[in-house]
């Protein structure tokens, strides 16, 4: 069992952070703490494998604070985190979370993603009951439509959660063409990451409609983790083929 210490002042950020750590059956979260200070007693205290720390905090803040805890010795391991600094300086910003914890991470940097592209590659599994997984936003929402209603100020394009991700960014590894779909709400947006996909080498990209949509290719993945499963490997995609008109 990995043992971690949590170290960020943003709440959200924090709990999810903490809750996605602890949807890991290897991990366990010992101590979540706000600051510098917190974390050089927790690191002590506890004796965790693993601190995950922020950077920018109150006090001595997260730089200070791995340099005591290094000295100390009392952690082999510290990992810096800086979420809410992550989209200085960019105009389109691409998660790809665990799905359990998107929504409450990217809540807590709300105000950094506001104005922004934010493409949404994360998929609403919950494999609490075994494989294959179902989804937890059920058949009623998305992960997708939550994002965006946590970041209402920010334009939110689904795209790229249907396959692996060497795929992502080289689809030409497959022998024949594939699809990719896109589901969002904001037309310019749309277009930047189609821009963005058709720089990777994407040819069959479709337009689903709204970020409603994304439900559609978020359900498309207890499929896929059961093809998987099939095929012995992640190394396929989907494919639609159209009538000639």
């Amino acid at each position: 069992m990995i043992r971690v210490v949590v170290a960020d002042d943003h709440t959200v950020v924090r709990e999810g952070l903490s809750a996605l750590i602890a949807s890991e059956p290897d991990l366990q979260v010992v101590a979540a703490v706000d600051s510098g200070e917190a974390a050089v007693r927790a690191a002590a205290e506890q004796s965790p494998d693993v601190v995950l720390m922020d950077l920018a905090m109150p006090g001595i803040g997260g730089i200070e604070a791995t340099a005591q805890i290094t000295a100390a010795g009392d952690c082999a391991v510290v990992v810096l985190t800086t979420f809410a600094q992550a989209p200085d300086g960019a105009d389109l910003v691409i998660n790809a979370l665990n799905g359990a914890a998107a929504e409450a991470v990217l809540a807590g940097i709300r105000e950094q993603l506001a104005g922004l592209t934010l493409l949404e590659l994360s998929n609403p599994l919950d494999f609490s009951q075994g494989f294959p997984p179902r989804l937890f936003t059920e058949q009623t929402d998305s992960l997708a439509e939550r994002i965006q209603r946590a970041l209402p100020d920010t334009r939110v394009v689904k795209s790229l959660n249907t396959l692996t991700a060497p795929l992502m960014l080289n689809p030409s590894a497959l022998p024949a063409p594939t699809s990719v779909f896109l589901s969002g709400d904001d037309a310019v947006a749309k277009q930047q990451v189609r821009d963005l996909l058709t720089s990777f080498g994407w040819e069959q990209i479709i337009d689903l409609g709204g970020i409603e949509t994304a439900r559609g290719a978020e359900m498309l993945m207890p499929m896929w983790l059961q093809l998987m499963q099939t095929f012995g490997g992640p190394m396929f995609n989907w494919s639609v083929v159209r009538a000639q008109e």
